[in-house]
């Protein structure tokens, strides 16, 4: 029976004020970031109903034209997969693994590459425009190999139990997931395709962005014998606790005049949120008067900086969002807008007076504005508790499979960290100080009750990352790729925590001048429309590849492999 999917690139995303995807908008807001995917996915399912969708002849329906084309050339194909690689044998369950073929460019032979991307902590159909014109793309039009994505167990279709409870989530974890990709590697047989392209047996270059990039490192790392070679893009191969530096990026970086307003305002903000009698006045201005708890007032304005991580060279996959929150922010007062309440402005100030002699800069006035227009006006009526409170455990206890901000926050709580926490005291800051580890961390104890088979542990056990490698993470053909301004390259081998490296062709080590979070993966059908470093980092790319492969083909030669 045909299957019918609405393919919308909303679902998990916050479309007016967060990052496609939304994955890292939960890592950055930890229990404020589930209020916000429920909100958009409320209003996702309602902008459905008007949607105008494409339908194709087995019924599937989809949001988009160009999803339809992707989905008609390459086609889902399914994997037969051990629930638990690391149970007896014949010990466990199976479930069916998602994965799509670029075979445009394949040439047979005894030494073609296979590449594959790694679909990460989303649905693997978010990655197929990475199989049409973007990474995996340019790698088999190069080289006459053929391009995988794979989609990543619990995301996605590829899910192997019946609810998200606790016990339910304990095989999504990093070692189960590497042995996915070993046992795929190792047996997968391609419709079409007469030959054995199974590795070792072929060469395997194995690619992943952010969270999947320090997958493709730790592939390097785990299974030498099967992954040829790997690039770690944006690889976020250090596991964290807590995670300041994110917001420090941001604010070294960013425009310096949207990073002083930002920084002036949250010093404002603090201030009035730390006396009693003007912390309800400065909530009131944003829309959010009866929200109880300051600390979910903090984490909820600072909802837009995920922006920053949104931002691409290509402007048809990333969000113009940054800008325009920079614009808001760093405006001159307009008092026409009815919502903000009354206000008076002292021009010979510049400050905008919101009660009786209470004043504030401009820019908190227009903040205040911008988060009530993008954020609070999700919220339907005067429910502000209800939407943006964190504090009712109740909240976070539905266990369906429609409750997808389980699955990544899931592997937060238990191995990989990142909370999102303020600066030390005395270091400039574009957050409230009242973003601390027990805040952020909470939501770990709220959503994942204890099961009968696991419990999650009071902090994320980061050393089962850490031991992989951490900054240092390193093995002949294993590349490693990060955005000069990537808020998450505090988290790569490329941070300031870590060592200096050489870069070479064997052991590639390059950063992407002004780019933010693996820019290369995505590409253009005419790759002279990419600015001139993305062209370059593509070139570079084709280019190692190119010599790993011709070294395989040499060591074939010398040592046949089986």
């Amino acid at each position: 029976m045909a299957r019918k999917r609405v393919l919308l690139a909303l679902l998990s995303c916050f479309a007016e004020f967060a990052v496609c995807g939304g994955i890292d908008q939960i890592r950055l807001l930890g229990p404020q970031a589930v209020n916000l995917w429920k909100l958009e996915a409320a209003r996702t399912r309602s902008q459905a109903q008007g949607t105008l969708f494409v339908q194709d002849g087995e019924g599937t329906l989809y949001a988009h034209d160009s999803q339809r084309k992707l989905a008609e050339e390459f086609p889902e194909k399914w994997f037969e997969q051990p629930l638990d690689h690391f149970a007896k044998a014949n010990d466990t369950e199976t479930w069916r693994q998602r994965y799509w073929v670029n075979t445009r460019h394949y040439v047979p032979g005894p030494s073609t590459p296979v590449f594959v991307l790694d679909g990460g902590e989303t649905s693997g159909e978010d990655r197929l425009p990475f199989l049409d014109t973007g990474i995996m793309e340019i790698l088999a039009s190069a080289t006459g190999g053929i391009g995988i994505v794979l989609e990543h167990r619990y995301y996605g279709q590829s899910m192997p139990v019946k609810n998200l409870t606790t016990d339910s989530l304990r095989f999504l974890n990093n070692a189960q997931s590497a042995a996915d990709s070993a046992h795929f590697m190792a047996n997968v047989k391609f419709d079409g395709i007469g030959e054995d392209l199974t590795a070792p047996s072929h060469p395997w270059i194995y690619y992943g962005g952010s969270y999947a990039g320090a997958r493709a490192a730790h592939m390097k790392v785990l299974y030498p014998d099967l992954v040829w070679g790997a690039i770690s893009s944006s690889g976020v191969t250090h596991a964290s606790i807590e995670n300041w530096e994110y917001m420090e990026i941001i604010r070294r970086a960013a425009d310096r005049v949207c990073s002083g307003n930002l920084q002036v305002s949250i010093e404002v903000i603090d201030t009035l949120l730390s006396n009693p009698l003007t912390r309800t006045t400065i909530k009131s201005l944003f829309g959010v008067a009866a929200l109880e708890h300051d600390e979910d007032f903090a984490s909820l304005i600072e909802s837009p900086l995920g922006y920053w991580q949104a931002r691409n060279w290509d402007p048809e996959v990333g969000s113009p969002g940054w800008d325009t929150f920079c614009a808001a922010l760093n405006g001159k007062f307009e008092p026409e807008d009815p919502d903000m309440g009354v206000v008076s402005y002292d021009e010979g100030l510049d400050m905008v007076i919101i009660e009786g002699d209470l004043m504030v800069p401009v820019p908190v006035y227009n903040y205040a504005k911008y988060i009530k227009a993008n954020v609070v006006s999700l919220c339907p009526g005067d429910a502000v508790e209800e939407c943006f409170g964190t504090y009712d455990d109740s909240k976070f206890h539905d266990t369906g499979l429609d409750q997808i901000w389980r699955l990544w926050l899931f592997q937060v709580c238990t191995e990989w960290g990142y909370f999102s926490t303020a600066p030390p005291k005395g270091h400039p800051r574009i957050v409230s100080r009242l973003l601390t580890l027990e805040y952020e961390s909470k939501i770990c104890r709220q959503a994942y009750l204890p099961g009968k088979h696991f419990a999650v542990p009071a902090l994320p056990n980061i050393t089962v990352v850490n031991a992989l490698g951490d900054y240092d993470i390193e093995a002949d053909r294993l590349a490693i790729i990060d955005g000069e301004v990537d808020p998450w390259r505090p988290v790569t081998p490329h941070s300031d925590y870590a060592r200096p490296r050489e870069d070479t062709i064997l052991r590639p080590f390059k950063v992407i001048r002004g780019g933010v979070h693996h820019w290369d993966e995505n590409g253009r059908s005419d790759l002279l429309e990419e600015p001139p470093q993305i062209q370059m980092i593509h070139e570079e790319i084709v280019g190692f590849v190119t010599s790993w492969l011709e070294d395989w083909e040499a060591e074939r030669f010398l040592k046949p492999r089986h």
